[in-house]
């Protein structure tokens, strides 16, 4: 017998997700195997998870598009469970670059399935994204919400996945699946070990905070003040990645417990508490002590006004909540752009 209580496979596992969930599932007993190219992620991410969890992890550079390259991982290795993170993530970059959008973040996932079914493999958890929601008629959104159709070709992969998933799970015998449909991940390990490193450009307003504080960036800019919102700035579901990472890790006690309902099933993963990016900009300058200079430009393609999450069911049939207080994740946050930085 092993002494875990299972093996996950992690593609994208030296990514922001990536790392801190592959952190919670060997605090949890859980065994893992990180796949990544690297194409958004460093090295030195692997390093920092390991540190963390004070050995060595089984890692193999791999393209998840490249099939024979992944049959290679799935023959050297036992693992019941696959966690799904692989995937280009730019909205606007997906705007301009459709095709490189779909040829990747589909095909990636399809060679998973297929050696999946191939190998046996029962469990595919998918890193899905609450883009699937749009800018829906009634907030809070729950799983039962009507998807819109996607704003961008990032948005529109996520569906699709969704939609393969399903399939999968109803026309294969033993194929699970759980999407996980994340809100607006934040924050970093208090280790600041591992942490969201975003090449060139951020996509996400922590980063452009984080950044604007150490100095990288000289404003940061807020797009659109004049939504139908208290403070006329977009209202977003702020979760922790430590919270975040750990409903993975329930997720995958579902399935390799066999507690699933249904075959395919959906899960929202977020607070459940809509915060506006002034708010969150006013939270982090008081959390952290840093001056913060920002200004109001015009709206952004593509931003909902607000979306935030009915976490119900997760809490329910997942035994999950979020718990890390916003403050201790700005903080965090923080810490982990000055470490990145050599800032004191």
């Amino acid at each position: 017998m092993s002494q875990y209580k299972d093996t996950v496979l992690v593609s994208g596992g030296a990514g922001y997700i990536g790392t801190h969930t592959a952190v919670a599932l060997v605090e949890a007993g859980y065994d893992v195997v990180v796949i990544d190219n690297f194409s958004n992620s460093e090295p030195s991410a692997v390093e920092g998870l390991e540190k963390i969890i004070g050995r060595k992890v089984a890692f193999e550079e791999v393209d998840t598009c490249d099939l024979e390259a992944l049959r290679g991982v799935f023959e050297r290795h036992e693992f019941s469970t696959v966690i799904h993170f692989a995937a280009y993530k730019a909205v606007g970059e997906s705007m301009t670059e459709p095709l490189k959008y779909y040829q990747n973040n589909l095909v990636s996932y399809m060679n998973i399935l297929q050696l999946m079914k191939e190998f046996k493999r029962p469990n595919v958890l998918f890193s899905s994204s609450a883009t699937v929601y749009g800018d829906a008629e009634v907030l809070p959104v729950t799983e039962e919400t009507p998807r819109q159709p996607a704003t961008s070709p990032y948005g529109n992969t996520k569906q699709i996945a969704e939609d393969i998933l399903r399939d999968c799970c109803r026309a294969y015998e033993g194929f699970f699946g759980i999407a996980l449909r994340y809100f607006n991940p934040i924050g970093a390990h208090p280790s600041a070990l591992i942490g969201e490193l975003p090449r060139g450009v951020p996509n996400n307003l922590i980063p452009f905070v984080t950044q604007t504080a150490a100095g990288v960036r000289e404003c940061l800019s807020v797009f659109g003040n004049d939504y139908d919102t208290p403070d006329g700035t977009c209202l977003r579901d702020y979760i922790d990645v430590l919270d975040l990472a750990k409903a993975h890790v329930a997720a995958v006690d579902r399935m390799v417990d066999h507690k699933m309902k249904e075959k395919y099933e959906i899960f929202n993963v977020g607070t459940g508490t809509p915060v506006s990016v002034l708010e969150l900009i006013t939270r982090f300058m008081k959390a952290t002590g840093v001056d913060l200079p920002y200004k109001i430009v015009g709206r952004r393609a593509g931003d909902v006004p607000a979306v935030w999450a009915d976490t119900a069911l997760a809490n329910k049939e997942l035994g999950w909540k979020a718990e890390r207080d916003l403050d201790d994740t700005l903080r965090a946050s923080w810490n982990w752009e000055k470490r990145v930085r050599g800032i004191k």
